[in-house]
């Protein structure tokens, strides 16, 4: 791990609140440079999103980070299946994948889809399934320990809810002029659901 990465997972990412080892672990894992196009190299570890073509972005650092703690499970309890919806050129993928063992993941631009391939390929990622089409209504009839969404709905998706496990975590943004990271948990009590985060995230292009 070079300088520019330490300093960015301390002080963007530590420094902020985020010390779960398996997170820290997983951004340490992954150069972020790997998935920025070159004209934004210098600016790899910058704390903001990039663009990455498309009008779409790579996240900022401290949003990967702080969306894969929100949907981890307790330390003692087997992680599972991860669905991520708006895999763009597979940075969020690859942090995920060094925590859990599958990650499917949906992205609507062709052309996105196939760097995220190529990118998880050329780093030896072989547990991410990157999949080609419109994920916002998720895989009816599947469940899923998490879900994590890195493009905003416009209205919240409680259709999404039906698609956790028990005791499963799904992270999301949703809003119109506003929008708000959004924490949803299936509890033995039911679906609980609250605002974390005020957040500007590109729109689920689907809609």
């Amino acid at each position: 791990m070079n300088d520019s990465m330490k300093s960015m997972i301390q002080d963007q990412i530590i420094d902020r609140g985020i010390t779960d080892s398996r997170v820290l672990k997983a951004m340490a894992a992954v150069d972020r440079a790997h998935f920025v196009p070159e004209e934004y190299q210098a600016r790899a570890y910058e704390d903001g999103p990039l663009p990455i073509g498309h009008n779409q972005t790579i996240s900022q650092p401290y949003i990967v980070a702080f969306m894969t703690r929100a949907i981890l499970p307790p330390s003692d309890v087997e992680v599972g299946t991860v669905l991520e919806l708006g895999s763009g050129c597979g940075y969020q993928s690859a942090v995920l994948a060094q925590i859990f063992p599958r990650v499917i993941g949906f992205e609507l631009v062709p052309e996105l889809v196939h760097r995220a391939r190529r990118n998880l390929e050329t780093l030896g990622i072989e547990n991410v399934e990157i999949q080609s089409g419109d994920g916002s209504g998720g895989i009816p009839g599947q469940a899923f320990q998490a879900i994590l969404a890195a493009a905003s709905f416009t209205d919240y998706p409680t259709h999404l809810e039906g698609q956790l496990l028990p005791g499963g975590k799904m992270v999301l943004p949703a809003g119109q002029q506003s929008q708000y990271l959004y924490l949803v948990e299936n509890t033995p009590q039911g679906i609980y659901r609250k605002r974390i985060l005020a957040v500007r995230f590109v729109p689920m292009i689907s809609e």
